[in-house]
């Protein structure tokens, strides 16, 4: 229903296009150089550093919706970072977000699923593009930290090990990041929404192997999103 989704309540853009490109390759760039900083200076773990990068780069989001104007502009930045984490993931260009498991395309998959829900989302729902991307930015990247720090009760399903420990971080991440985000954007059935896009993406995630969750989760929390609607 329209009262539901709040549809018409955007962000109204507070700049022209072509600056706010320049401000999300700074943005980018700066998430990219504090994190190689932090793996250089502080010597931190790449898996610490990667998923700085990975929430940076998710929560650039709200960014998008709040600069752009027009969605084509606004998809350039993350259609080149298709392109330059494709040449890091063979070159090693960005060093602080690879990962060691060279089958892992995370990287790759990521920028190409931010266009695909900007797409998506853009005429109709801004609430719904930025809410479909948080499960992603919180949910897999605090799953990630507190399954291999604190994971004990393991599992395995097609072909990938996950913790539960892991999982219910998943979850508790994805609802509260998901639920954020609709709230802001004046979404009255924001509980509800939020339950349903959680528990789909942690299921989702548990079963992707080599970073397709990168791609998958928000392909789920987005169709969940529209179903919902």
């Amino acid at each position: 229903p329209r009262s539901a989704l709040a549809c018409d309540n955007r962000p109204t853009p507070i700049m022209n296009d072509p600056l706010a490109v320049l401000i999300s390759f700074v943005y980018v760039f700066l998430a990219l150089g504090i994190a190689e900083g932090l793996r250089r200076g502080l010597k931190l773990d790449l898996e610490f550093t990667r998923k700085f990068v990975h929430i940076a780069v998710g929560m650039w989001a709200w960014g998008t919706a709040a600069l752009f104007q027009n969605k084509w502009m606004a998809i350039i930045t993350p259609a080149i970072f298709v392109v330059l984490n494709s040449v890091s993931y063979r070159y090693g260009l960005f060093l602080a977000m690879e990962s060691r498991n060279k089958s892992n395309l995370g990287t790759i998959f990521f920028p190409i699923a931010f266009i695909v829900v900007l797409l998506l989302f853009w005429e109709h729902n801004k609430a719904f593009f930025v809410a479909s991307l948080m499960p992603m930015t919180w949910g897999d990247a605090f799953a990630a930290i507190i399954g291999k720090r604190f994971g004990r009760h393991r599992y395995r399903l097609v072909g990938s090990t996950r913790s539960v420990e892991g999982s219910l971080t998943m979850l508790l991440l994805s609802f509260v990041a998901t639920a954020a985000a609709l709230l802001v954007f004046g979404v009255a059935a924001w509980l509800p929404i939020s339950l349903v896009v959680a528990l789909e993406a942690t299921g989702i995630e548990a079963l992707s192997p080599y970073g397709l969750d990168n791609l998958l989760v928000p392909a789920i929390s987005a169709a969940a999103l529209t179903l919902l609607g």
